[in-house]
């Protein structure tokens, strides 16, 4: 069985009479895509949030790779391999796809270019960019700018720039949010060629998305896992049935 990557004790977190995140524990095993789901409101983002350290928890502990890290902030746990991507896509519009994993590369290495114009040109940069956009589809697209992209490829293209890193544990904060059904398979097909290889968080509404990728779910209720279990057995769970997927317990 997998070792944890990834151990969540006791995490809560307030805002004034509001509790997002009510002793919250979660274990994640290192190879698994782990999907998070929960009625809007839930936590879910909250929860994302302290994972990725952008977020302070009131209390509790978060463990990643052995390591208490609960009080190392978002760029810290980066370097350490725990990397997210954003409900709202974050890229840089004015530079196209291929520029923008150029400068992801950059980052993670530690590069310091004086000028931008004489980096294009660095084979160190612009290689990995290259490969990680055939990763994820978008190697046709290298040279045409990021803001022109179809919202399915700027999602992809966020995600290259996320792998650029090399991270442990994938964070994806609604990797399909706003798709089509085309776009939603497509996605679905690349993050399936993942699996395995790399840990993935998944915080995701789209069910087929969800029961396509995960191995394990964890339901995420009024700031609280209420069921952790593989996909049949949350499918089979009355109380997620009627509380989150919409369906009789008799169905």
């Amino acid at each position: 069985m997998n070792r944890n990557i990834l151990e969540v004790h006791g995490l809560t977190k307030t805002f004034g009479a509001l509790l997002a995140s009510d002793g919250v524990e979660l274990e994640v095993r290192e190879g698994e895509t782990h999907a998070i789901i929960g009625p809007n409101g839930a936590g879910k983002t909250t929860l994302i949030g302290q994972l990725a350290g952008e977020l302070r928890p009131d209390r509790g502990e978060v463990r990643f790779a052995g390591e208490d890290v609960t009080a190392l902030p978002a760029p810290a746990r980066a370097r350490k391999g725990l990397a997210r991507s954003f409900q709202i896509t974050s890229i840089y519009p004015g530079f196209t796809a291929l520029e923008n994993v150029m400068l992801a590369v950059q980052a993670h290495a530690g590069h310091s270019f004086r000028f931008w114009r004489k980096a294009r040109g660095e084979s160190v940069l612009c290689a990995p960019a290259e490969r990680l956009l055939e990763q994820v589809g978008l190697g046709a697209r290298a040279r045409a700018q990021a803001g022109s992209l179809a919202h399915g490829e700027q999602r992809a293209l966020e995600i290259a720039m996320v792998l650029a890193g090399d991270p442990r544990l994938l964070l994806l904060d609604e990797p399909v949010a706003g798709m089509g059904a085309e776009e939603t398979q497509r996605m679905i097909a690349f993050l399936s060629t993942l699996k395995g290889g790399k840990t993935i968080i998944l915080v995701e509404h789209d069910m087929d998305a969800v029961f396509s990728l995960a191995d394990r779910i964890s339901v995420l209720v009024y700031g609280r896992i209420v069921a952790s279990g593989r996909p049949a057995e949350i499918r089979a769970n009355a109380e997620v049935r009627r509380a989150y997927l919409g369906e009789e317990a008799d169905a």
